[in-house]
């Protein structure tokens, strides 16, 4: 599979995949964070990371203010490409725009993941425990990320990176605090939920919730580590996926059933 879209980031791989395991980065997050899983995975499994506009090789586009408009374009752009069986990963913001991408996938098209993996980010019917800082002066606004270990601080600890990431910074952080639960449509597969032993926000407690979200099986992993274990413990993580995913693909090796059903 090659695609023509800025929407996602390939590689040679993906075409002999049987599994696509699609990663939403975090707020201000490149999808060059993922770059190194698509060589770390085996070949039946896909990694394909999700690039939003104001990022990577989009830095130029104005990144999205409203959450419900960017699931649309985004299904619009990935419909096509979802023509094996895939999952989703998403860690802080983007576990949050993988969830809403994965019931408005399920609603209108009838198509949906085997599975969505979401990490560091809490149940999505939990108001956000802490006031907004979007809104805030730059010096503010930076202080308040220090404080809650918001961005990696190779990021923080970089001007010129900052002034670069800033705007989009702003707007991610602006999704996600004025995100509001729309009650409805529940998912009807399984939920992995992973989170850091020593992360304040979110913590284990309001991470255990998403269970609520499923009428499948619903788990949690923690790891030794705080918001950005998944740097920190990458190989752990990594490891923890491939074995999971690759259950889910020995399981399911004897049935085409789980291919994704397209609407004519």
């Amino acid at each position: 599979m090659q695609t023509t879209t800025p929407w996602l980031w390939t590689n040679h791989r993906i075409k002999e995949a049987k599994l696509h395991l699609f990663c939403f980065p975090y707020a201000g997050g490149n999808p060059v964070i993922f770059r190194s899983w698509q060589e770390k995975f085996p070949a039946s499994i896909g990694v394909i990371p999700v690039c939003l506009p104001g990022r990577g090789m989009r830095m130029a586009e104005p990144s999205y203010t409203d959450l419900y408009q960017l699931i649309h374009d985004l299904a619009e752009a990935m419909l096509p490409y979802l023509t094996k069986p895939f999952m989703f990963f998403g860690h802080s913001m983007g576990a949050l725009v993988s969830y809403e991408l994965a019931r408005y996938l399920q609603a209108r098209y009838q198509v949906q993941p085997e599975h969505l993996i979401v990490s560091a980010f809490r149940a999505p019917h939990l108001p956000d425990p802490n006031p907004p800082i979007y809104h805030l002066p730059d010096e503010e606004f930076l202080h308040e990320l220090s404080e809650m270990n918001g961005m990696p601080k190779e990021i923080l600890e970089n001007k010129e990176l900052l002034d670069l990431f800033l705007p989009t910074l702003r707007t991610d952080f602006q999704i996600c605090e004025t995100y509001t639960h729309r009650p409805g449509l529940l998912l009807n597969y399984p939920i992995t939920v992973l989170g850091g032993k020593y992360d304040p926000d979110p913590s284990i407690e309001i991470l255990r919730p998403w269970k609520e979200h499923t009428s499948s099986t619903c788990k949690l992993q923690v790891f030794d580590g705080d918001h950005f274990f998944i740097h920190a413990k990458e190989e752990e993580v990594i490891q923890f996926l491939c074995e999971m995913l690759t259950t889910w693909l020995e399981s399911n090796a004897s049935t085409d059933s789980h291919v994704a059903k397209m609407r004519d």
